[in-house]
């Protein structure tokens, strides 16, 4: 498993209120739906780095 980056954050309650709402929607964490929304901001803005390719010949 990828090493996780810690980093505290400072959001207002009625957003993470509204986040846990939408993680137990989905059966996710609060912190694995942070983290989706985060990925799929970079996704649509195209900054998302590139996956490495793995060799498929092996």
């Amino acid at each position: 498993m990828a090493a996780r980056k810690q980093y505290p954050l400072r959001i207002d309650p009625e957003v993470w209120v509204a986040v846990e709402r939408w993680a137990a929607d989905e059966m996710r964490s609060a912190n694995g739906q942070v983290e989706w929304i985060l990925r799929d901001a970079l996704r649509r803005a195209g900054r998302l780095p590139k996956k490495e390719k793995r060799d498929e010949e092996a």
